[in-house]
């Protein structure tokens, strides 16, 4: 699969998109180089690319919170990778202990319609 990937237009990167299988909740955004693309591939877990370790790591290796790979998918442009996954252990995918690391509103009026969000679910 990784052949059909376009990993130069990202000096050798490409973003993956992780998504609950079950649920299409986006949970986080990792990216990958090609071993990392092959290694998810191969073991059927999640493994990244760190940019700032500048090394390779599987999703949940110490935390127990694995992404298991259910499929793979490419968008038209062959440089953005969705990866949609059942998640393994206690379920928090983030590192600030949520499922999703998309939990930040960006501007006051996100976090305004976010909160409205919030109290009409708990009526």
């Amino acid at each position: 699969m990784n052949q059909e990937i376009d990993f130069e237009k990202m000096q050798g990167l490409a973003p993956a998109i992780v998504q609950d299988a079950a649920s299409s909740e986006v949970l986080m955004l990792g990216f990958m180089n090609r071993e990392a693309c092959e290694r998810t591939i191969a073991t059927g877990y999640v493994t990244f690319f760190s940019r700032t370790r500048n090394q390779l790591w599987t999703k949940g290796e110490t935390s127990g919170n694995r992404l298991k790979l259910v499929s793979a998918t490419i968008d038209c442009d062959r440089d953005t990778l969705l990866l949609q996954v059942e998640v393994e252990g206690a379920g928090l995918v983030c590192h600030e202990g949520t499922r999703s690391c998309f939990t930040q509103p960006l501007s006051q009026r996100d976090a305004q319609q976010q909160s409205i969000g919030s109290q009409m679910v708990q009526s």
